[in-house]
């Protein structure tokens, strides 16, 4: 069976070689005589897989101890209102930068029970750019900052950490995580849905700074505790076993291809690859972003007409590559070049454009 080249936005491409070694460990784990998925989750066998992950992940994103890990159920949205709960009193201020339109859902999240105040915003520009710093209106009495580091649908990324002051630094690194060495240090609290670069979809992650887990927050059910996920190691109640395991052996190959420095080299040779081919075509593709906040995960770009927009797709769906429909919100082509997307990928879509271009350009 042949693969297509998968450049979805997410669920997205996961690795061959992790897909492989989970169809052979399906029905018996280790000879266990079972599957993983069918194994409870306080035995041994996947204790020690929960243990295994937490370790490789650390490692491959050099998390400091001063930190906790959590493995959640569901995706990052689910955390955008948990934050609010756990790390901010009744109507206290949280300052949002707003970037695009996950920016505008953390906000969403957060408002019925925060005081949700926008620190900077570009969708007066329509999205293609990120704020500039000494824009930012911070509040001094805010619980935290969250930023967006990159977004999916627009295609901006933030490629510096920025300083916020005194309150602590919220980040939503669903789409570029692992991409890149990251000072884990300088945050509060990161937060990634795994669908994109770290795992399938029905996982996440949450990087907590420990300090930050003694806040009393707001009423809330111990299920929505960070404090208490974080004491139960996860499983304050039975967690997405097979979505962890399959997290965990995504990230075990992201460790043995070279981990968070090579996947850097890899986005920079991918990214612009296609950003040359779009600044090459003579204006039959365009990019919009700002040069200094395209993207590396998720280039969106445009034809001269929606029909064009149609074709291009349908084409690209016959010369094996799946996923380039740009999203509702703007229309266009969007390719995500994840982690899991090879290098090979890339060369076969920007030698699938320079075709296309001669065809109908």
């Amino acid at each position: 069976m042949s693969r297509a080249f998968n450049f979805s936005a997410g669920p997205a491409a996961l690795p061959e070689a992790v897909l492989v070694r989970a169809r052979d460990e399906l029905l018996d784990w280790h000879g266990t005589g079972a599957s993983i998925v069918e194994l409870s989750h306080r035995g041994p066998e996947f204790m020690q897989v929960a243990a295994d992950t937490e370790a490789n992940l650390r490692t491959l994103l050099s998390i400091p101890d001063s930190h906790a890990v959590l493995f959640t159920a569901g995706g990052a949205t689910t955390q955008q209102a948990l934050m609010a709960l756990n790390f901010a009193t009744p109507g206290q201020a949280v300052d949002f930068v707003v970037s695009g339109h996950w920016s505008k859902v953390a906000m969403k999240q957060a408002a019925p029970y925060v005081d949700v105040r926008i620190a900077a915003s570009s969708e007066a520009g329509g999205f293609r750019d990120v704020p500039s710093r000494d824009e930012w209106k911070l509040s001094p009495d805010a619980a935290y900052v969250h930023v967006t580091a990159n977004e999916t649908i627009h295609g901006v990324e933030f490629r510096d950490i920025p300083v916020v002051g005194n309150a602590p630094l919220f980040a939503d690194f669903s789409s570029s995580i692992a991409s890149g060495p990251l000072d884990v240090s300088k945050f509060g609290l990161i937060y990634a849905g795994a669908q994109k670069n770290l795992g399938p979809v029905g996982v996440g992650v949450v990087i907590v700074r420990r300090d930050l887990l003694e806040r009393v927050g707001q009423p809330r059910a111990n299920i929505f505790n960070y404090a208490s996920q974080v004491a139960s190691d996860s499983m304050l109640n039975t967690p997405p076993t097979w979505n962890w395991y399959l997290l965990g052996l995504n990230v075990k190959w992201m460790l043995g291809e070279g981990g968070v420095a090579e996947f850097a080299r890899r986005s920079e040779r991918k990214s612009n690859a296609l950003y040359a081919a779009i600044d090459g075509s003579g204006g039959f593709y365009r990019n919009e972003v700002a040069a200094n906040a395209r993207s590396r995960m998720n280039v969106p770009f445009f034809l001269p007409d929606a029909e064009l927009d149609a074709r291009f797709v349908a084409e690209s769906r016959a010369a094996g590559m799946i996923g380039l429909k740009g999203h509702k919100a703007v229309g266009g082509i969007r390719a995500s070049l994840y982690n899991a997307v090879p290098v090979e990928a890339v060369d076969a879509l920007v030698g699938f454009m320079r075709d296309f271009q001669q065809r109908h350009g």
